[in-house]
């Protein structure tokens, strides 16, 4: 499955039409975020991970989106489970978030 971009609005249709979301907060100005895209793309396609949606939200222009999930610091990774969050933590990690994803 493809990376979708996603923003403040089209975030909560997400989580209400996906049981499992997982979302990267980024920033255009974010070195770590730029390097872990192409892993967060791969791990899109894991066949792991076929059930969850993967998305891309710019944490500066989408308050309500870092808001709902704590954002503090980039890149920031969210799962959601059936609309509800489930872990919410900063890493540049790919283990990290592979547990984060197997834990959904």
């Amino acid at each position: 499955m493809a990376v979708e971009i996603a923003n403040d609005e089209t975030l909560k249709t997400q989580l209400s039409t996906h049981p499992k979301v997982v979302v990267k907060y980024y920033a255009d100005w974010c070195g770590s975020c730029k390097l872990f895209a192409p892993k967060y793309k791969r791990l899109s396609g894991d066949e792991r991970f076929s059930d969850t949606v993967f998305l891309d939200i710019d944490a500066e222009h989408n308050p309500e989106a870092r808001k709902l999930a704590g954002v503090d610091t980039l890149p920031f990774f969210a799962t959601f489970k059936n609309g509800e969050l489930v872990k919410a933590q900063s890493t540049a990690k790919e283990e990290t978030l592979v547990e984060m994803l197997s834990a959904l």
